[in-house]
């Protein structure tokens, strides 16, 4: 290789490597979105099975989340969005007695 013809193969190698650091990345906050949804929607339709759409509302306030629908069910339903990202969850109220 003659001198000189090195610069462009290590600038295009440079702008590849950046290339593909901004595709991990995205990827990366993709997924940190989708589970912060996930995790806001679980803990929206548990607070909605035990309490009802006010509890599911705050929770998902609380988690960052816009509660989108709450749905009483049985089994209660709640979707939510974080950053664009939706989320659905259902959650039941069950009572087990203890019987002596």
């Amino acid at each position: 290789m003659e001198r000189g013809q090195a610069l462009p193969l290590v600038a295009l190698v440079l702008v590849l490597v950046l290339l593909l650091a901004l595709v991990i990345g995205a990827v990366g906050e993709a997924t940190i979105d989708r589970a912060r949804a996930q995790t806001a929607a679980d803990a929206a339709a548990l607070a909605g099975a035990a309490e009802g759409l006010d509890a599911a509302r705050e929770l998902a306030r609380r988690n960052g989340a816009r509660l989108v629908s709450f749905d009483a069910g049985p089994p209660v339903e709640v979707v939510v969005e974080v950053d664009g990202r939706r989320a659905v969850a259902r959650a039941e109220k069950r009572l087990e007695i203890d019987r002596p």
